[in-house]
């Protein structure tokens, strides 16, 4: 079977993503990030003749704030992110229309997250700044996937960061940062079911090609937020706290999306195809091996400290 090229693809998927943009447009609610702040906490920092940051000043748990400043930085990195979105899908018809329109919605994320952690006094806003400028100058790419794997990587990606700002509001324990951080992952949400439904109707058209795009993504997945300053050590911290782990990604992003798209009940595949399925099984049953392994591994570790602790 001769695999469709990238224009043939955005040809023949364009109805899909128009369909889908409507649908998009008609459902998502109009929000203003400015009502998620709490201003009146706000004041001024010591170049302005107010006071300094301190760690007291936080309401927010060591945890917290590192889960805050992981999805604030990646967030923040929304120039690199529409750069590859644009290269993949071009600036014409529904799909350049929904390129900016996700531009402009995921843009709102980072500020009102910001601003809730300035005027809060969340975290260290010296030590922000500093990771973001790192953050956006290492800047995202995406090594030119096709068009198929960017599909495929953004429906696990938005699913992912949708699970990551709502776990993470509920672990801050406190309201607001619950309530704005809810709000961020319904757009989340309905980001990651367009893309879902693109890579639905892509399974129609060209089974194969889609499967082994999907395989490859489930296999290489990482979170875009992998070239923020010390995200290995930040992401095994959130792992411990149960925001993000290995069981998560596979009950929760991966086994879900899979499920949605039947690619263990797909007919039509060539023999490629039919490869990429049993290497996305195989990869499948190996994330659910280590996810049961991590858990094990942090009950231990949580009872050993429970019990130095009774001692």
């Amino acid at each position: 079977m001769t695999a469709l090229d990238s224009a043939q693809l955005l040809a023949e998927l364009e109805p899909t993503v128009a369909a889908n943009l409507d649908r998009h447009l008609a459902t998502a609610k109009e929000w203003m990030p400015h009502e998620y702040v709490p201003w009146s906490l706000g004041r001024d920092f010591a170049d302005l003749g107010g006071e300094a940051w301190s760690v007291e000043q936080s309401a927010l748990s060591p945890i917290a704030r590192t889960a805050l400043e992981v999805n604030l930085l990646t967030e923040d990195n929304l120039p690199s992110y529409h750069r590859e979105v644009e290269r993949a899908f071009g600036r014409d018809s529904a799909w350049g229309t929904w390129v900016n329109r996700w531009t402009a919605e995921e843009g709102r994320h980072a500020f009102c997250i910001r601003d809730y952690l300035l005027v809060t006094r969340g975290v260290d806003p010296d030590e922000l700044e500093r990771a973001r400028m790192e953050t956006m100058e290492s800047g995202y790419d995406s090594g030119d996937k096709p068009l198929l794997n960017v599909c495929a990587y953004v429906s696990f990606q938005e699913l992912a960061t949708r699970v990551s700002h709502r776990n993470t509001g509920r672990f801050t324990n406190e309201p607001i940062a619950d309530k704005l951080l809810t709000r961020v992952a319904m757009d989340e949400n309905l980001h990651m079911i367009f893309y879902r439904n693109i890579v639905a109707a892509a399974l129609e058209l060209a089974p194969s090609q889609t499967m082994r795009a999907i395989t490859e993504e489930v296999v290489g997945f990482q979170m875009p937020g992998s070239i923020i300053p010390g995200f290995a050590r930040k992401a095994v911290q959130m792992a411990k706290a149960g925001i993000y782990d290995l069981r998560i990604h596979h009950d929760d992003i991966v086994t879900p999306l899979l499920r949605q798209w039947r690619v263990f009940e797909l007919e039509g595949l060539d023999g490629d195809g039919e490869q990429a399925r049993e290497e996305l099984a195989a990869a499948v049953d190996a994330l659910d091996v280590q996810a049961t392994r991590f858990v094990e591994q942090r009950a231990e570790a949580a009872a050993k400290k429970a019990a130095r602790q009774a001692t």
